[in-house]
């Protein structure tokens, strides 16, 4: 089933053994009948998310595990495993189990559809009924404004971690930390579309967010100069032929 997989799902996790085995569960029967893999990316989680992703690879063939040496971040383990992964079209989702399973297919389904318009290459989910605590929301509003007034990227809900984009386009996309935040305002500098979708989100079933507001502020101060330099130093050649 992976070799041939049409669909790579990654999963970015750290200290997550609560939510994984549901989560593995929940992928495996949003995408049944399709040909996929599920890559889980253990970002060295001083758990047992590892061991007991490991012990879930007999029950589900489709499920890859990945582990990180050290930790890196979100971004990180997201990059290796778009690496890893063997299909041309690639979903992520965070580790949590806030993001839902069931709207993978329709997000892969408006990027792949006959009519989507030239150059499409993410469709990002936007959280229509946030579950999160009212500061928690405060903050990533108030994030969420400063990155749209300096962007322009047309991304109201960067902190969604459900989304689907074709992997060669991440490919081209320069690495940083963070930059899973920001990957509508690269894409768009690199030249391709993007769309959003409405999806489900949940609360936290187990474990603890590894973010707080003023922690990810600071971070957003400082990225939002660099991905700013970045798009402004970016020379777009409008695609390229060979002769």
């Amino acid at each position: 089933m992976t070799e041939a997989a049409e669909f790579s799902v990654v999963v970015p996790v750290h200290n997550e053994s609560g939510n994984v085995a549901t989560l593995v569960g929940e992928i495996a029967a949003a995408l049944e009948g399709r040909a996929f893999e599920i890559v889980f990316v253990d970002d060295a989680s001083t758990d047992d998310t590892r061991a007991r992703l490991m012990t879930l690879k007999a029950k589900y063939p489709m499920l890859r595990v990945v582990g990180h040496r050290t930790n890196a971040g979100q971004s990180r383990a997201i990059r290796t495993g778009i690496l890893a992964a063997r299909a041309p079209v690639v979903g992520t989702l965070d580790g949590d189990g806030q993001n839902d399973p069931a709207d993978l297919p329709d997000l892969y389904r408006q990027l792949t559809r006959a009519d989507a318009p030239h150059g499409l290459r993410m469709v990002m989910g936007r959280r229509a009924s946030r579950q999160d605590s009212g500061w928690k929301k405060f903050g990533s509003r108030f994030a969420n404004n400063i990155r749209q007034k300096m962007l322009r990227d047309d991304c109201d809900d960067s902190g969604c971690g459900i989304k689907v984009m074709d992997r060669a386009a991440f490919m081209m996309l320069p690495y940083f930390d963070h930059m899973h935040r920001y990957m509508p305002a690269m894409m768009r500098a690199e030249g391709h579309r993007v769309e959003f979708r409405d999806v489900n989100h949940r609360p936290r079933a187990t474990g603890r967010s590894n973010y707080t507001n003023f922690g990810r502020l600071g971070d957003a101060l400082s990225d939002l100069r660099g991905v700013m330099w970045l798009i402004r130093r970016r020379r777009n050649p409008g695609g390229s032929d060979e002769f």
